[in-house]
């Protein structure tokens, strides 16, 4: 009796607290301050980007090609969004550094690192793949049999947990890797 007692004490006190931290934030307040450097500028990268300010990050915004970063900025900031941008090619040694040093300067730190940068022989349209492409990411039939049944997602669907993860709410949360996939194998 005495046992329940005290951990009836417990668990509901944790579920005040967490509950208090959460019902009294809004959306917007989730990031508030903090400063999200994020690799892209275009699909799965410009989603997390979008998101992350949706939730009162400010984003710095990338890509090797400055007209994107231009778009970037014009897009979001005309949604009242808090973002800067500037060209970088993640694939010389010296930008990153300098994208870094850059974002540090200007905003005093980074508090949320997005590396959202790819390598890959496909560009474009995933149904625009030559046969070569197609040879080279799936080397066995069984690959490519599970490779028929993949349902293609959209960008947004993976701006949610990066925007979670990042929260208070998932402060406990350490060293995990989460696969947004939709119900589909993460290994193909």
């Amino acid at each position: 009796m005495q046992k329940a007692g005290l951990l009836g004490h417990c668990v509901p006190a944790w579920k005040s607290v967490r509950m208090m931290t959460s019902s009294r934030m809004t959306r917007r307040d989730l990031l508030a301050n903090k400063v999200s450097l994020s690799l892209s500028t275009h699909r799965i990268g410009f989603a997390i980007a979008r998101r992350l300010a949706q939730d009162g990050a400010h984003v710095v915004v990338n890509s090797w090609k400055q007209q994107n970063v231009d778009q970037a900025v014009a897009t979001l900031q005309g949604e009242g969004l808090s973002v800067t941008g500037t060209g970088c090619h993640v694939g010389k040694i010296e930008d990153p550094e300098w994208l870094v040093a850059t974002a540090v300067k200007l905003h005093g730190g980074i508090d949320i690192l997005v590396s959202n940068a790819a390598v890959s022989p496909v560009f474009g349209s995933l149904m625009d793949i030559t046969k070569e492409v197609w040879d080279k990411l799936c080397k066995d039939k069984e690959k490519e049999e599970r490779m028929k049944e993949i349902l293609l997602g959209e960008p947004e669907d993976c701006a949610g947990i990066v925007s979670f993860l990042r929260s208070e709410d998932a402060s406990y949360i350490t060293g995990e890797t989460v696969v947004v996939g939709g119900g589909t194998p993460s290994r193909l």
